[in-house]
């Protein structure tokens, strides 16, 4: 959600924090702020919307003296988007400045308790109460260590902090709980930040900060804490990915240049886990035995990341036979699920960071459940606290709108059903071969479907002006649909919905008025008949139909308007070709609308509060 920047050494830090904030902007927001040390006291600037705003209001930092600061991206929690309730925020004294990402959930106990020894607020927020708590303790304590150690132990729910004091000059201090943060270690000073862009241009060279760990830093040195104050050694990670992998690189917009990045990720993923036409997945760490003794499968996620996980459960069920259930990580931690000996939970994010994806992983651990984690993100809290982590080697994804991890998860998945398969006896090598091939020509295959893209965006043009639109599919094609109604939702902001087509009937088709656009998926050919017979009820009743289907399946073009056709391949493999050109379209619809595709109003990366 909210971005969070920090610098101190011997530049002048406000340039620094903003354009560390630019390059957070894809996690979402709705104002930004800068606070500064100047030497006497702490200087800062903050507005209500866009990042250019407080950029001109700064002149670009400039008129912000001095060398240790913070700055922040703020997406509303508590307290609607206003100059108040933008970050950094303050004890009373403008002496203690605190930016925050996460969500204090008793902050209006704490809130009232501070008010009752006199403490005044001038916003909504939920920081600002962490704010008049470390001014609370740091008066009595006289040492601002001590002073987030005590109010770490008040507050509850999830928080990343970075914290300066003006009686401590040039030292910034940070600390998370179940909220990412991470700092770097650069030439001419320390940073801190939410993630990696932030800081890429100025060090590889990160520490991950763990949960309930503090940091104190200056120019010339890290220091690292746990809760009981103790100092702890940490081992810092080099970040392998250069800057230009978070640059646009000559396209428009981020998305697009995730969409082309595919063929790419596709390899990257594929290559290390394929060697001698076998699958090796090291990291996972299960024994052909162990993976015999599965029962049960549950993939538990959000968004983009679930709907791969819906895909996946048709293929592991049909290759391995093994029961598998796909879970949205918001009910599954909630609905206190049943996991028994022999249950596998595959927890699937991007970020590595998504708050109830990883609520859902540690309820499963509770209950003594291993955990395999699918991310993007190396050391991320999801890729520490799984049993096992495979990791989707899809680089930076800037866009808010994913495409190349939701095509990399998808990868993983599939390997992983293979190798399931395998040790289960549930395929022939022969089969396994077939497999295997026809997933290293996919990389080539989303290479000639973006080689379409002018078709598509011709096709888009004429639906800028859509109120709705419908996604229909059946199995795999359903889950595929999910996919397509959401890329087009989350970024031109038209309602859609996909529906299985098969319930239709049940009540949707209702809705279906003459000239409704209803984008039909299919792509196997065991349900080509009930699918067309689908699009005919459609159609009677005024649709106009889009159909994405497999080259060869001229019987569709009897009932659809209009046709896209994707390569052959092996029917678990469709969604990574179908899912393009529904990207695509996505896009083109949104770029005529004139809606910001990188950062969809309401919308954040990488989700880190429930």
């Amino acid at each position: 959600m909210c971005g969070i920047v920090g610098y101190t050494g011997k530049e002048q830090a406000a340039p620094i924090l903003l354009d560390g904030l630019d390059k957070l902007e894809y996690r979402g927001y709705d104002s930004a702020g800068v606070a500064v040390y100047d030497g006497e006291k702490i200087q800062w600037m903050k507005a209500r919307g866009r990042l250019k705003i407080l950029r001109e209001m700064t002149h670009d930092g400039q008129i912000l003296p001095g060398t240790c600061g913070i700055g922040h991206t703020r997406w509303a929690t508590h307290g609607i988007p206003s100059n108040e309730n933008a970050h950094p925020h303050f004890n009373e004294t403008g002496t203690i400045a605190v930016v925050h990402n996460g969500i204090i959930e008793n902050f209006q106990k704490l809130r009232n308790r501070l008010a009752e020894k006199g403490y005044t607020f001038a916003s909504d927020t939920d920081t600002e109460v962490v704010a008049h708590l470390l001014d609370y303790y740091y008066k009595d304590e006289k040492d601002p260590l001590r002073a987030i150690l005590r109010t770490m132990n008040r507050v509850e729910g999830s928080y990343a902090l970075g914290i300066i004091f003006q009686d401590h000059p040039g030292q910034l201090y940070a600390v998370r709980k179940d909220s990412p943060l991470i700092t770097g270690k650069a030439a001419d000073g320390n940073l801190i930040a939410s993630d990696v862009p932030a800081i890429l241009k100025y060090t590889r060279d990160v520490y991950f900060i763990q949960n309930e760990e503090i940091v104190c830093m200056d120019a010339d040195s890290l220091r690292f804490y746990n809760v009981d104050g103790e100092q702890i050694e940490k081992e810092s990670v080099t970040i392998q990915w250069d800057v230009t992998a978070a640059e646009k690189a000559g396209y428009e917009h981020f998305m697009l240049k995730e969409i082309y990045e595919q063929p790419r990720a596709v390899i990257d993923t594929l290559n290390p886990r394929i060697r001698d036409g076998k699958i090796e997945i090291e990291e996972l760490g299960m024994t052909d035995e162990e993976i015999r003794a599965l029962r049960k499968i549950y993939i538990v996620a959000c968004g983009s990341a679930y709907h791969t996980g819906v895909v996946a459960k048709y293929v592991f069920e049909e290759l391995a036979r093994i029961p598998t259930e796909t879970d949205l990580a918001s009910e599954f931690r909630y609905r206190n699920p049943i996991l028994d000996e022999g249950t596998l939970v595959i927890v699937v994010s991007q970020s590595g960071e998504t708050a109830d994806t990883l609520a859902a992983l540690r309820e499963a651990k509770k209950q003594g459940i291993r955990v395999l984690g699918i991310v993007n993100v190396v050391g991320s809290s999801i890729a520490r606290e799984a049993d096992d982590v495979m990791y989707t080697w899809a680089g930076p994804e800037i866009a808010v709108a994913t495409t190349k991890a939701y095509s990399t998860q998808l990868i993983a998945e599939y390997l992983l059903a293979i190798r399931f398969a395998q040790a289960r006896g549930t395929v022939s090598e022969a089969e396994v071969d077939e497999m295997l091939a026809e997933l290293r020509r996919l990389p080539e295959h989303i290479e000639l479907l973006l080689g379409n893209k002018e078709r598509i965006q011709r096709f888009a043009n004429r639906y800028i002006a859509a109120r709705d639109v419908f996604f229909i599919g059946r199995g795999i094609d359903y889950a595929i649909s999910l996919e397509g109604s959401l890329k087009l939702k989350e970024v031109s902001y038209i309602h859609s919905e996909a529906y299985a087509a098969g319930e239709l009937k049940h009540g949707t088709i209702s809705l279906i008025e003459d000239g409704t656009l209803v984008a039909a998926v299919l792509t196997q050919e065991d349900l080509y008949k009930k699918m067309i017979s689908n699009m005919v009820e459609v159609k009677t009743r005024g649709a106009f139909l889009l159909a994405v289907t497999n080259v060869g399946n001229t019987e569709v073009e009897k009932t659809a308007d209009y046709v896209i056709y994707i390569p052959e391949t092996h029917k678990y493999f469709t969604a990574s070709l179908a899912v393009i050109p529904l990207q695509l379209f996505a896009y083109y619809v949104a770029i005529g609308k004139g809606c910001d595709v990188d950062k969809p109003r309401n919308l954040a990366k990488s989700v880190t509060v429930e």
